[in-house]
């Protein structure tokens, strides 16, 4: 026996390597030190920085994944593997400089997963990191045919003295919601249920969609907040806190960016809720208290700011074509977030 009769083979893990050498290529900033193909990705510091802080991030695609196996279309959550970790390492004021992926298959799909990479590469231009490297995984008998897991590393810097912490928040403090996207990378085992459970198909096209099949709407990428926050705080509007608006929607990852004695009170009648939010509650009878517990709703970032810059913010973020949104302030409290349907 050999490797190959295994199930792994290791000639097209090295074509694999070589198809996207290009695509890893086209990611490279300063700083980036060697090539692909070594042990090791090596990323030299920027200069100019007194104190320099590495802030790091990880995270997945989650069951996002599986809509895009049985569509065959993996150009997108690539992106998003990229977005759920650079907009975690942003909420901190760091910018993101290198990003690391992990992929797992059953059987390695060059053309399936070249198209994976490119969405990778792709998400890491939108943010402006260099995907230093990656793992590719053929493991046989873990995975069924055409399945693959995926799993993203990043790592940013920021100067100590303007890392946010929760400390420069105040009481009165206001919050900016950027849009988002769609529903993002969070929620999806409970959309599969709905779609299968109530006898939907991918290619359904349900009038509220505007024409867009189910299949396209829930494969929407993740959006990408990096550049525009990070040009927004070099433009000096004064950012305190920032939340990305993940798994647990609103009430679970907005209080995350308080400090200690503060609570935040929104109003959820400040922004118009997508349409894909209400085709899902109504699809699949979901209360309003679990889309809020469970999808972003419409939000995908938010940022806390004096209420003095609130025009500045607004301003900035239309000339990104950005959506924003004031959708409450800062208050005294617990850590909770007040206001939304019981």
């Amino acid at each position: 026996m050999d490797y190959k009769e295994a199930g792994v083979d290791v000639e097209a893990g090295r074509a694999f390597v070589t198809q996207i050498r290009n695509l890893v290529h086209s990611t490279f900033r300063q700083g980036v030190l060697g090539g692909l193909g070594g042990f090791s990705g090596y990323f030299q510091l920027p200069t100019g920085y007194k104190e320099p802080v590495l802030v790091s991030g990880t995270d997945g695609v989650g069951t996002k994944l599986k809509i895009a196996q049985v569509l065959n279309c993996h150009d997108t959550v690539g992106i998003d593997l990229v977005a759920m970790c650079v907009n975690d390492v942003l909420t901190s004021g760091a910018e993101p400089l290198f990003f690391l992926d992990y992929l797992a298959t059953g059987k390695l799909d060059k053309e399936q997963l070249t198209q994976v990479v490119a969405g990778i590469a792709s998400g890491c231009k939108q943010a402006g990191c260099a995907l230093l490297g990656g793992e590719t995984a053929e493991m046989p008998g873990f995975y069924q045919a055409g399945e693959y897991d995926l799993a993203g590393f990043c790592v940013g810097v920021v100067e100590k003295s303007q890392l946010l912490d929760g400390s420069q928040v105040q009481v009165g403090d206001v919050a900016i919601a950027l849009a988002s996207a769609g529903i993002h990378s969070n929620g999806y085992s409970l959309v599969r249920k709905i779609i299968s459970d109530r006898g939907f198909a991918w290619n359904d096209t349900p009038d509220l969609l505007a024409g867009k099949t189910l299949g396209e709407t829930f494969l929407t990428p993740t959006r990408i907040y990096v550049k525009p926050v990070l040009a927004a705080r070099q433009a000096g509007l004064e950012i305190h806190g920032m939340a990305h608006i993940t798994g647990g929607g609103l009430p679970e990852n907005l209080p995350r960016c308080l400090g200690q004695g503060q609570a935040i009170k929104i109003d959820p009648n400040s922004w118009s809720i997508p349409p894909v939010f209400q085709w899902l509650a109504e699809a699949g009878s979901v209360s309003a208290q679990a889309m809020y517990h469970t999808f972003n709703m419409g939000i995908g970032f938010v940022l806390l700011v004096p209420p003095q810059q609130i025009q500045q913010a607004i301003s900035h973020f239309e000339s990104q074509n950005v959506a924003v949104h004031i959708i409450g302030e800062v208050i005294t409290g617990s850590g909770e977030l007040v206001g939304l349907p019981e």
